[in-house]
């Protein structure tokens, strides 16, 4: 932490959803923040959905590094609990989907963990600092539950233990987070079954006893079992961030159920709410309509970045998809269009392009038509304002205009004000917004492809020294099927991209 941190000077504002309304952002202790964030349940690739929320929080946990705080960022990932339909009945995710390519659940959380990181790499997020996973936490689990029950708010109940919402309800307010009335929703609910181990439909799991069927379980007191999927984050929050932490993070469509049980549990095991700001990310729409597998209308990161889709029109470079989300406030619905993807690819190049030209744009005694300090000031003031990260874009590219008119000699710019506008440039397009300069990367690229081909140049003329033509003739011909035509002439052999 740096001797002056800038969160000192800025006041960061936040939309807390548990109050409805924006507040002024006071950690718990000075200088340090912890952050939880639901992580994926790692059955399937990482859905585009998923991405933008981690994505969003990835640019919260940039900016809150960035102002000097001290940020402890916890993600888990949920490897066992979590049934189909986000229900207390029915098969568990990951299990189901073992039993469908024949493997075992751990195979399948392996592959699926690996395909998430190597997304969200290349969206360049910052991995968290801790990614506790729900099987490692069983045993938290088993003693969390014996806390509730011993607080009166949880009842066992044929091998399975269940929260009592009711019970619960009675000297707290279940639904504070999503606005819900638990008489409206018992009005609500159709009856359950005769066979329902629950003393009301409201109440959630936090065991399931396990069917003879189920692969994943773990003794406990109560059965052969698993942990309810709401129980998991209320212990890795916990455990890593302490009984109240600052900011719990995730996508819209977590709010109810799972993390106004979450703080249930919270409430009901440490007779206080475990969170001060809740956050949520909203939801990604594709040409004007939801996301779903059934109706065909969904693309996931790789087709993206590939271009191997029937939805779009070209592939989208990681970098450009970012700084597509980020062009959209994190609550705000996005709709990913083939038309608005364009429209961003050619504003991040006309960023990048303005941020190249940096290093060589001319200087004069003063500044004419730009305040490079009131500028970077609104800069600030729009991330302090609930992380609005399209304002913050729109102040970027105010700069672009001014860079552009500076190289046209229309405007000209002091050398400390130059100063400013590069370190300011460098601190909100790559340290806070994180995106990739393609630019860069193209040209490195470009020359890693020079070198090989001068290189199998080389490896050609020595095998038409040694007369072996055949090795020779293969090198022109196979560079010439990717598209590279080799050129001999009197000073030598020159390449071409076709």
């Amino acid at each position: 932490m740096t001797a002056n941190p800038l969160y000192k000077t800025q006041e960061l504002k936040l939309y807390n959803s548990i109050s409805g309304q924006k507040e002024t952002f006071t950690p718990i202790t000075e200088g340090n923040i912890g952050m939880y964030v639901c992580g994926p349940t790692v059955y399937s690739n990482v859905h585009l959905g998923n991405c933008r929320t981690f994505i969003s929080f990835d640019l919260v946990f940039r900016y809150l590094k960035h102002l000097g705080y001290k940020v402890r960022y916890v993600r888990n990932i949920t490897d066992a609990g979590h049934l189909e339909n986000d229900a207390d009945e029915g098969e568990d995710k990951v299990a189901k989907k073992a039993r469908l390519e024949q493997l075992e659940p751990m195979e399948i959380v392996q592959k699926y963990t690996l395909d998430f990181h190597n997304v969200m790499s290349k969206f360049n997020a910052i991995p968290p600092s801790i990614e506790p996973t729900a099987t490692g936490h069983i045993v938290e689990q088993i003693e969390i539950i014996k806390t509730i029950i011993d607080n009166g708010f949880a009842y066992e109940s044929n091998g399975s233990v269940y929260f009592d919402v009711q019970k619960f309800n009675e000297t707290n307010h279940y639904g504070k987070l999503s606005g819900r009335n638990l008489e409206d929703m018992i009005a609500n609910t159709r009856e359950l079954s005769a066979q329902s181990d629950k003393k009301n439909p409201q109440d959630f799991a936090l065991w399931k006893k396990a069917e003879p069927q189920h692969i994943m379980r773990w003794p406990a007191p109560w059965s052969d079992g698993f942990p309810g999927w709401h129980l998991e984050c209320t212990v890795m929050s916990t455990k890593y961030l302490g009984e109240r932490f600052d900011i719990h993070g995730g996508g819209m469509d977590l709010k109810f159920p799972h993390h106004e049980c979450e703080i249930a549990q919270g409430e009901a095991a440490c007779g206080h709410t475990p969170v001060n700001y809740w956050m949520h990310a909203n939801m990604l729409t594709l040409n004007g309509k939801k996301m779903s597998k059934s109706t065909g209308n969904t693309i996931s990161p790789d087709e993206l970045f590939s271009g191997n889709n029937s939805i779009l029109n070209k592939a989208f470079e990681p970098s450009i998809v970012r700084f597509f989300m980020m062009q959209a406030h994190y609550r705000s619905i996005l709709d990913f269009s083939n038309d608005a993807l364009e429209a961003s690819e050619k504003g991040y190049y006309r960023l990048m392009d303005a941020i190249q030209s940096l290093e060589n744009l001319p200087t004069s005694n003063d500044s004419k038509g730009f305040d490079a300090a009131a500028w970077r000031k609104e800069c600030y003031q729009a991330m302090n304002d609930d992380f609005n990260s399209p304002i913050l874009i729109a102040k970027l590219f105010d700069a672009v205009k001014f860079i552009n008119t500076v190289k046209e000699n229309k405007a000209s710019i002091s050398e400390s004000d130059l100063d400013i506008l590069k370190q300011t440039i460098h601190d909100f397009v790559f340290d806070v917004l994180g995106l990739v300069n393609s630019n860069e990367t193209s040209s490195d690229a470009s020359d890693k492809l020079s070198g090989t081909i001068e290189l199998l140049i080389n490896l050609r003329a020595e095998a038409r020294a040694n007369k072996d033509f055949a090795t020779s003739d293969k090198i022109r011909d196979k560079l010439l099927e990717i598209g590279i035509q080799l050129k001999d002439g009197r000073e030598g052999t020159t390449f071409s991209l076709n």
